[in-house]
């Protein structure tokens, strides 16, 4: 039996080493690359809508102050505003079956005060005068400006269940698409300035051209896409509950001595069934329970007095009590979260039975107001604005441009899919690293099962579909 020579053995060792090494790294780039590019092709639009309807709504302020302007501001500054008590009664009176839920206070001298009401059995939002008392304008809440392109943002105009969930995944495979891309766009071999931190140009139309326009605006703007995706999932319907359970059980939301009178309230009744204007990390704050007895409940006047006195800081809004037994609410998001508060006061005695406020916060929920306001575009004024423009026009161009990228490439009667990776336990070891992120975002870790499901039993199983897919 003869032996291999001692110098062949040693020589092809260290070949045999970087071939596999060189297999294993191609897999891993094409099973990253075909999870980025299924994440892609299915909620790219969706990102899109987001994109749209998020970089309109940054400017509602400005927008709304030119569509509404004679509603949103008075004809002539007086000198005192009237009273709230005042105000309410003289709307009542104006207008025969009107019912008043809420009452905001504004800081502008400029600005009206905005009246929650019930006319007719429509809620309408109506602006009033607070010099003179006198109804500047009403409008159906469900159908202002801001109303649709919120439902646009956060159920895509078509409202219910199902689309807040749809946009809830989209935004979560965001984080997936953009973890995914920084790997796909490291560079893998000697770093070069073109085609990595900046695009080259110079064959407008070229797939080349597209792939940069993609690639590299990804790159620098991926922080700031990633602080806005995070910093809305609170609001989600799935993974906002989870976050609010974490900061509770972590005791990192709010403290037990934000309930000014006795232990925290068991109530199934929490603050955002009953209050506007509320803060994230008081919207589930139970609701205590004014004294029961025969009294004579506080006016208006008396909560507004309390409420400054107490240091709320205006703009703020005075929610009237649910029932005999419920409490007035006075509440604020402020633009500086450091200003937000949450009071429940008793209807009868005056007493403040909830005051939440920013320091209460714990650290989850103070990082979780900042972020909010930051997403929402009003942290830091107009240059809080600009950026998340910025972060919003890039979306959709990095959307846009991989679809383009995505039709230049597609082969006739394909997907154009990337191919499966050639070494089996690296796709199974990216799967088990999807499926943890699946496990930390429900509804990823669902489309996840979904997709394996259609791939073990449908997909391979029919070879036109088979063909298609490039499985």
């Amino acid at each position: 039996m003869r032996t291999m020579p001692a110098e062949h053995s040693s020589s092809s060792t260290p070949e045999m080493k970087r071939k596999t090494s060189s297999v294993v790294r191609q897999s891993v780039y094409q099973s990253a690359w075909r999870w980025h590019f299924y994440a892609g092709i299915i909620f790219a639009p969706f990102l899109i809508i987001l994109a749209f309807s998020g970089a309109v709504y940054l400017f509602k302020p400005q927008i709304e102050g030119l569509l509404y302007k004679d509603m949103l501001t008075v004809r002539e500054v007086g000198t005192t505003p009237m009273a709230p008590e005042s105000i309410v009664g003289k709307i009542v009176k104006g207008y025969p079956g009107t019912v008043v839920s809420s009452i905001t206070l504004e800081n502008n001298r400029e600005s009206t005060y905005k009246l929650s009401v019930t006319s007719d059995g429509i809620s309408k939002t109506m602006y009033v005068d607070p010099y003179t008392g006198h109804a500047r304008g009403a409008m159906d809440s469900s159908k202002t400006f801001s109303a649709f392109f919120k439902k646009m943002h956060s159920e895509l105009v078509i409202g219910g269940t199902f689309a807040n969930r749809l946009v809830e995944l989209a935004a979560c495979w965001a984080i997936i698409l953009i973890l995914t891309g920084l790997f796909l766009w490291w560079p893998r071999n000697k770093a070069s300035i073109w085609g990595t931190i900046l695009p080259r140009l110079s064959k407008p139309g070229s797939r080349l051209f597209w792939r940069d326009l993609h690639a590299v605006p990804a790159f620098w703007l991926s922080l700031l896409i990633l602080i806005i995706i995070l910093s809305g999932l609170p609001w989600s319907g799935i993974l906002g509950g989870q976050i609010d359970k974490l900061a509770n059980s972590t005791n990192t939301n709010t403290p037990p001595f934000a309930y000014s009178f006795g232990e925290k309230p068991e109530s199934v009744t929490v603050a955002k069934d009953i209050a506007e204007d509320l803060p994230w990390a008081a919207e589930n704050v139970p609701v205590p329970v004014s004294m029961s007895g025969k009294y004579v409940p506080l006016g208006l006047n008396d909560i507004a007095l309390i409420a400054d006195d107490q240091r709320v800081i205006k703009p703020y809004t005075i929610t009237y009590p649910a029932g005999a037994t419920g409490v007035f609410t006075v509440s604020t998001s402020h633009s500086k979260p450091g200003h937000s508060a949450t009071l429940h006061i008793d209807q009868y005695s005056g007493a403040v039975l909830t005051d939440v406020r920013f320091a209460d916060y714990g650290i989850m929920a103070k990082l979780i107001s900042y972020g909010i306001a930051f997403h929402e575009g009003r942290l830091f004024g107009l240059v809080n604005q600009l950026l998340g423009l910025i972060a919003c026009l890039g979306l959709m161009l990095i959307s846009i441009s991989s679809y383009v990228m995505w039709r230049k490439r597609k082969p006739a009667g394909k997907l154009g899919a990337p191919t499966k990776p050639k070494n089996p336990k690296v796709t199974i070891g990216v799967l088990i690293i999807m499926l943890v992120c699946g496990a930390i975002m429900p509804l990823v870790g669902l489309s996840i099962l979904i997709v394996l499901v259609l791939d073990l039993f449908i997909l391979c199983r029919i070879k036109s579909l088979r063909h298609w897919f490039s499985i």
